[in-house]
Formats: C-alpha cells, structure tokens, sequence
C-alpha cells in the first residue's frame, strides 16, 4: 500500500437537528441526566444505565467500534447516511449492528490485522457506552460538561437499525454498510495513527 497520513483530522462537526423541535430543543436551562434518559427510552426505545452521564447498554440494540477520530473519520464513507456516530474527544464511536461486537476477533484474524497492534475497542453485549447528549438541546450541566455528542444522530424509533453495519448474508443486503469493509478500514487507518504518533508526527507511508 503507498500514501501519507495527514497530520490533522478531518473530522467533521456534529450534525444540527432536521427540524427546529428536535427533542431536548426546548426550554433554556442545561441539559440534565434525566432529559437526557428521556430523550433516549421516549424517542428512540432505547434503553438507558442511570448515571450521570447516563449509559446505553451496548449487544441489544447495536454494538460499537471505539476507534481514534481519525480512523473513525476515514471509514465515514463506508457508513450509510443514517447510520448513527458519536464523538467524544479524541475517540470515535462507530454503531454497528447488534452481534457485530462478537464478529470483529474473527474479521480481523481474517483480515490479516490480528498481529497488528490496533488502538480499536470493541463494545459488544454486557458492556456500557457513554450516552451522547441529545443534538440540538440546550447546553450540558456541570456534570455533563466534555460528554460525548453525536456527529451523526439516530433517527426515532427503529429507523437507526436499518443503517447499522452487518456482516454480508445477514438478510440485508443492497442496504445496510458491510461491516467487513468497515473494520478493514477502520483497522488500516488505526494502524497508521499509531505508526504517526510513534514517530512524532511524521507522515507514515505504509
């Protein structure tokens, strides 16, 4: 493979909410971790982890790719336009279809990258991911201050799961991303981050 590594990433900003009313669009005072769980189980029938910030329980719903901004930002265009992606610092959040968790050990042997040391972590079921706050509401409490937001919100109801990354041969082909193309890219691009940061920000060619 040839190619650089930009120095910078190009992530881009969170998306703003379609319609003016978007939940958590009302009243003016900050975002609290019971707004947040509300907008999370009323709008999307999602279930919620009280705490604050509250928690999504990943392996029911959907699954996640925790990779660096960087790496999660160059694998974008393998994503559908509704598939959901979170940000919080430096880390991306990749939703991927429920199960998908459990597939990644395999893809990656399958791949060739399970000799390669990845900064890629994976939450399947039993595991917990930070609640993004709600896009679009009005800004975070004390104690929600520097948590995660979406890039990429779900849309209501069920309308996230048909956007979600799946193995091919899972019933939705024509649709949904391949989450195989997903984690070859996602793996390739983590690799590179790493290999920059190891050498002091120079441009790597692999």
């Amino acid at each position: 493979m040839t190619g650089t590594v930009s120095t910078t990433s190009t992530v881009p900003l969170p998306r703003r909410p379609v319609e003016p009313g978007a939940p958590g669009a009302r009243g003016r005072g900050s975002a609290r971790p019971c707004e947040v769980r509300r907008w999370y189980e009323d709008e999307l029938g999602w279930p919620t982890v009280p705490g604050s910030p509250p928690g999504l329980p990943t392996g029911l719903r959907f699954d996640v790719l925790d990779v660096p901004a960087e790496a999660g930002a160059r694998a974008l265009r393998h994503l559908a336009p509704g598939s959901p992606v979170a940000l919080r610092g430096d880390r991306m959040r990749l939703l991927v279809a429920a199960g998908g968790a459990e597939e990644v050990p395999g893809l990656l042997d399958w791949l060739e990258w399970s000799a390669v040391a990845l900064d890629l972590r994976v939450l399947g079921a039993g595991s917990v991911m930070e609640a993004p706050l709600p896009p679009g509401g009005p800004p975070p409490s004390g104690s929600l201050k520097g948590a995660a937001v979406w890039l990429r919100p779900p849309g209501p109801g069920h309308e996230a799961d048909a956007s979600l990354p799946v193995m091919p041969g899972m019933g939705r082909e024509g649709s949904a991303p391949d989450l195989v193309r997903l984690v070859d890219t996602v793996a390739l691009w983590c690799h590179r981050v790493r290999l920059r940061r190891e050498c002091g920000g120079v441009p790597v060619s692999p």
